[in-house]
């Protein structure tokens, strides 16, 4: 009986475990970001004092200040910036040389996600060698002629529980365009494999 007993409470703590796990760390990770972003950006402390002269922290003013200058910079650059400038604004921040590659490689990886051209919306399937080892990625590149890569492509492999990824090039004959969606391709391969095929 006692046993029993057991079993079944220790059955309700793995279900629990299951439901919850996800969800607070889910919870708690959008937290950290939001919270590291507004202090880290919160501008405050240096706006508001108390009757002592003491610096008043207002939860959540430095997200809302993002958002204004990103809604705000966006409207100019829609509005009033024309093609021509936009291209100068380019060619100057071509000329610093480690700026320039911070900048194109941060812009290029926001336009990849954000962008009106995205890049991680094609999910594929890359086969390796003869063993029939395969891996799921996002193909970023289809023409590499440009660098003496004539019918080989570029496919983007993100790592399971985690942000970054790795960059491999294939031949285009190795790489099979898989019929999901990418948000499902991109849960399967963070997941590592044990979500995105609901």
């Amino acid at each position: 009986m006692i046993k029993v007993v057991l079993r079944r409470i220790f059955n309700y703590l793995v279900k629990g475990t299951i439901v919850l796990l996800p969800l607070a760390g889910a919870a708690f990770l959008i937290y950290w970001l939001f919270s590291s972003l507004d202090a880290a950006l919160n501008l405050s402390t240096w706006m508001f004092m108390d009757e002592f002269g003491n610096p008043i922290y207002v939860p959540g003013l430095g997200i809302i200040s993002v958002l204004i200058i990103l809604i705000f910079v966006g409207f100019l650059i829609t509005n009033f910036v024309t093609e021509p400038i936009y291209n100068w604004f380019g060619r100057i921040i071509n000329k610093v040389p480690l700026f320039n590659t911070l900048y194109t490689s941060l812009k290029d990886f926001t336009e990849a996600f954000v962008g009106d051209a995205k890049k991680f919306n094609e999910p594929v399937m890359v086969e390796f060698n003869d063993t029939g080892l395969k891996r799921i990625g996002f193909l970023t590149q289809r023409d590499l002629s440009k660098i003496g890569l004539e019918g080989e492509v570029m496919v983007y492999f993100p790592y399971a529980y985690s942000f970054a990824g790795q960059v491999a090039i294939a031949k285009a004959e190795k790489v099979t365009k898989l019929n999901i969606s990418a948000t499902d391709a991109m849960k399967l391969v963070v997941s590592g494999g044990v979500s995105g095929l609901e």
